[in-house]
């Protein structure tokens, strides 16, 4: 009767990470993943910056905090195992306002509360980590790093033994007593007994098919990067102060494994969930952006921020500008595009943007609903957790 025990829609990390968990913790576990492209990670996963977070941003005792910080940890450990690229870079935090002491201060006192090695820094030692970055003060985390999360979402799909349908864009969800049937674009129907929903820039679309109302809508951010040209400018991982307002971490500097050097993101509506850039529209997905109140809430609370970001989508010079904060020697000429990213961020209906990873159960069904950075640093936590709640409604 049932083509599977567990049916996971999303192939990205989270989803993998679930798969894997799921067999690792119950051997014969039959799981099947539905994946709506033709290739893993195509999304969030394969468009991010490939940092291995630490977890020093995060609210002490949250979900982000506590797997973050396991994570981080683990993922070390999976990728050595495999022999996936990664290296332990160790970050900076600089402040270049004395505004921005008190948050840097703050950020000292979070990352001791969540364990996280802190090392405080004036401009010269500043220089010893990185000579052409400037800043009043400085943090430096040891236990940030990098990987390629492609390839571990690929050795999490090869490890875990599940089944992976591809071109298997899900259209009708039916929950029944016994199970769930769920028919895809191709007319293909899976019947398992249990349904999890990690389609990530979807995953809204996803609790709705199954009739569960989310009380939250994704409102996708566009996150755009340029590389330097000259990447021996940047030794490693370089980040302002956050803005504890926001989910963001403002333009940063990230040497990748490959040895480029990406800097951003901003962070600026996109107009389809999978808009990668401004020529990207899908009207019916910007119009249940638009018909979301809390879409609306966050631009009235959040006007002039936002602002900010759209202008350094539309002008390379406002972005170099952002760039110079820290790495003053930067020009535009030394900018040059890279591929953007969208962020799956799931906001409230009186518009706030909810802070910590989402999981919520429903009947035979488990959904995670908000699981935008540092999910692929913390997947394997996560696919943990979830997999445990699935387990449970066998």
């Amino acid at each position: 009767m049932f083509d599977c025990d567990v049916l996971v829609i999303g192939g990205g990390i989270v989803g993998l990470s679930t798969a894997y968990a799921l067999t690792r913790a119950a051997p014969g576990t039959r799981v099947t993943v539905l994946e709506k492209e033709h290739a893993l990670a195509s999304h969030q996963t394969g468009r991010n910056s490939g940092v291995i977070h630490s977890g020093i941003y995060y609210r002490p005792g949250s979900l982000k905090a506590r797997f973050a910080v396991e994570g981080a940890a683990e993922m070390v450990k999976f990728c050595a195992e495999w022999d996936i690229p990664h290296e332990v870079t160790g970050k900076l935090v600089v402040a270049t306002a004395r505004e921005e002491l008190p948050r840097l201060h703050a950020l000292v006192q979070r990352g001791r509360e969540n364990g996280i090695p802190v090392r405080e820094l004036g401009p010269a030692q500043i220089s010893e980590y990185e000579p052409r970055v400037r800043g009043l003060a400085a943090i430096h985390v040891g236990t940030t790093g990098i990987c390629d999360y492609g390839a571990v979402s690929r050795r999490l799909a090869e490890s875990s033994g599940a089944r992976i349908l591809y071109g298997a864009e899900v259209t009708l969800i039916d929950r029944r007593p016994w199970g769930v049937a769920v028919r895809t674009a191709d007319g293909r129907v899976v019947r398992a007994r249990v349904l999890v929903n990690c389609a990530g820039l979807h995953c809204d679309r996803i609790a709705l098919l199954a009739g569960d109302d989310p009380g939250m809508r994704i409102v996708p951010f566009r996150g755009e990067y340029y590389e330097l040209r000259d990447p021996s400018l940047v030794r490693g991982l370089v980040y302002p102060v956050p803005d504890p307002a926001f989910p963001f971490l403002g333009v940063h500097l990230t040497r990748g494994i490959d040895g480029g050097v990406h800097i951003g993101p901003n962070a600026v509506p996109a107009l389809a969930r999978e808009g990668y850039d401004w020529s990207v529209v899908r009207p019916r997905e910007l119009a249940g952006t638009l018909a979301w109140p809390g879409s609306w809430a966050i631009a009235r609370a959040h006007w002039r921020y936002g602002a900010g970001e759209l202008r350094r989508s539309v002008s390379k010079r406002a972005f170099t500008e952002a760039v110079r904060r820290l790495l003053p020697v930067v020009s535009e000429a030394d900018l040059r595009p890279a591929d953007a990213g969208v962020r799956a961020q799931a906001v409230l209906r009186d518009g706030t943007l909810v802070d910590d990873f989402l999981i919520r159960e429903a009947a035979r069904t488990v959904h995670v609903l908000n699981a935008p950075s540092p999910a692929a640093t913390a997947s394997l936590p996560i696919g943990r957790e979830v997999a445990k709640r699935a387990l449970a409604l066998l």
